[in-house]
């Protein structure tokens, strides 16, 4: 039996994975399940709040804002209407602590919450469970269930404990959010970071490899060099000033996969436009409107795994001020990838 005193843990709601043609090569496949639930950089994320102790919002807004403070390309911002929130967030105390992970969000219900907090946030476990909580949100899964981890686990034992007060995780609960590795496709890079804010705490007895963490795991809480490393990669600072995307002018694209360009629209002309991209890249096409100098989503596609290209079709007016940003999965056979606006 494991005496130690049982901490709650966070759950992780089941991702999609796509259907891909089974002819992809493996290298595009592989692009295409690393990235596909990262968001567009530069995205204004709209969070709401269900009824809830005003301390708790303020952990949540305070942890928004440590990601924010990192310097990273995505904003986020309060709502008071559900139906404005891609992010919603529900106080549940009999509900655990969970979230959605990535663009997974857009497929939930909009009656539904995409994010739970089940218990207190305003201690130091409480501030790294929000921190976590909204890595999910940002795209991030559990670090334990890296591939390349190389734990190996005591399962009896594991199952035993979350079995266990507090969690009482029924088996396919410890399964999908412990035991369970990541597919190695969908992983960027082969390294293994204990400290991360998406790493759980473990006690003494779960792990048998490595020999360091028999005595548990216990991560010092917050987000690690290697969590703002990754975040900075994936959501740069956005630059101040972006290139025009003129109609009729095709603008060749030369980016490596993760990566981004952003192009300013202003019209002389209301009407109906499409923008698209060409090649036999696969990418992310999404198209914003600034109102009250915010960007706010227009429309979207994404076109990986498919013989087709990302395409938006939209009615837009002169005088306002547009943004289309295009993120890379994959560069094709050739290499190469346009857009253009007409």
């Amino acid at each position: 039996m494991i005496a130690e005193t049982a901490r709650p843990h966070c759950d992780l709601k089941p991702q999609s994975r796509p259907v891909l043609r089974p002819d992809l090569s493996p290298r595009r496949e592989r692009l295409i399940r690393m990235l596909r639930l990262k968001w567009v950089n530069g995205t204004v994320l709209h969070y709401w709040f269900l009824e809830g102790p005003g301390p708790q919002k303020d952990a949540v807004r305070n942890a928004f804002q440590e990601w924010k403070d990192l310097g990273i390309g995505l904003e986020f911002a309060q709502v008071a209407d559900r139906s404005e929130a891609e992010v919603r967030i529900a106080f549940d105390q009999a509900d655990g602590s969970w979230s959605y992970v990535g663009r997974d969000i857009l497929s939930i219900s909009a009656t539904e919450p995409t994010m739970n907090f089940g218990w207190d946030l305003t201690d130091d476990y409480g501030r790294t469970t929000a921190l976590h909580e909204i890595g999910h949100t940002l795209g991030m899964p559990h670090e334990h269930q890296n591939p390349f981890a190389g734990i190996v686990w005591d399962e009896p034992k594991v199952y035993e404990y979350f079995g266990g007060a507090p969690n009482h995780w029924p088996p396919d609960q410890t399964l999908h959010n412990v035991l369970r590795k990541i597919d190695a496709s969908e992983v960027e890079g082969s390294s293994w970071d204990p400290d991360s804010v998406m790493e759980y705490w473990f006690p003494a007895g779960l792990i048998k490899e490595p020999a360091r963490f028999q005595a548990g795991l216990n991560p010092p809480g917050g987000l690690s060099d290697a969590d703002k490393e990754w975040v900075l990669k994936f959501f740069p600072p956005l630059a101040p000033l972006v290139p025009r995307l003129k109609p009729f002018q095709s603008v060749p694209l030369s980016l490596a996969p993760g990566g981004q360009a952003d192009f300013s629209l202003q019209l002389e002309a209301s009407r109906e436009y499409e923008i698209a991209t060409f090649g036999t890249a696969d990418t992310v096409l999404v198209l914003f409107e600034e109102v009250d100098g915010e960007l706010r989503f227009v429309a979207g596609d994404d076109d990986s795994g498919e013989a087709r290209n990302s395409r938006i079709s939209a009615k837009l007016f002169q005088g306002r001020h547009y943004v289309a940003r295009v993120r890379l999965y994959w560069a094709g056979e050739s290499g190469q990838t346009a857009i253009m606006c007409w």
